[in-house]
């Protein structure tokens, strides 16, 4: 079974950074996509970045070059650094995995609890 937890979230002023870390309970195979989501209460999740199996990243429009997204295998974590940070990416951030398969970003199976970053203006 996998699980994931993700910690790192806070509170920032707005063009600060903040880096998001997302701890597996196993090894996923380049079978599998790890992927960030985020969403605002009242608004659907959205896709963030993510890693599919062997492919590149990939990213959603609005991180706009500022957020990176990596894996550790050896630590068994998943990283999203975020750059000048807006308020209108104040949201729930959530680690997630599932199979590599068609979807662009990744079709997750697996979800964390969820990290809140909040940024003010």
């Amino acid at each position: 079974q996998v699980q994931l937890v993700e910690s790192g979230g806070g509170s920032v002023r707005s063009g600060e950074s903040l880096t998001l870390t997302c701890k597996q309970s196993v090894y996923l195979s380049s079978d599998y996509c790890v992927a960030w989501f985020r969403q605002v209460p009242g608004k659907e999740r959205e896709a963030v970045a993510s890693i599919p199996g062997d492919g590149s990243p990939r990213y959603a429009k609005f991180t706009s070059n500022r957020f990176i997204i990596s894996q550790s295998v050896r630590n068994l974590e998943i990283y999203l650094k975020m750059y000048s940070l807006k308020p209108d990416d104040t949201a729930m951030y959530y680690c997630a995995a599932g199979p590599a398969g068609p979807a662009y970003f990744c079709n997750a199976e697996y979800w964390g609890q969820g990290t809140q970053v909040t940024v003010v203006s």
